[in-house]
């Protein structure tokens, strides 16, 4: 069975997100989206559902993560390319992002990392193909 993500987070401005991540390139499903929630492409099986705080606590029991204290989750995506990943985090933090810890350069393995305009942090990552053991 193939599965799909749906990543939902809270975000202070729905339309700065939007503006953010359209500016690293990536397309939204304007179906899932309002003035409260813009939905995020990642890829045929992955979305990322950003929520406006007010809308977010709907679907929570307890408080929302203080993102500029302490990380619940880590977004990691990948990237065709080493070039890719710095144009990404350069880009996002050209945008209003920041920058997040040191790049992890494992030779075979690349990444470095943004905090978006809420301090959620994603990875961007690239590794080589001819790396990975075919099993």
């Amino acid at each position: 069975m193939s599965r799909m993500l749906f990543a939902n987070m809270p975000v202070e401005n729905v339309d700065a997100t939007r503006t953010f991540f359209a500016g690293l390139g990536f397309e939204f499903n304007d179906m899932f989206s309002d003035e409260n929630c813009v939905s995020m492409i990642i890829s045929d099986h992955a979305t990322v559902m950003f929520l406006s705080e007010s809308r977010f606590k709907d679907f929570i029991s307890d408080s929302i993560t203080d993102t500029t204290q302490s990380r619940e989750v880590l977004m990691c995506i990948s990237a065709d390319s080493r070039d890719e990943v710095d144009s990404l985090v350069d880009s996002a933090i050209a945008a209003g992002g920041s920058s997040w810890m040191e790049p992890q350069d494992h030779g075979f393995m690349y990444g470095r990392a943004f905090r978006d305009l809420d301090n959620h942090v994603w990875e961007v990552m690239w590794m080589d193909p001819s790396a990975v053991s075919p099993e």
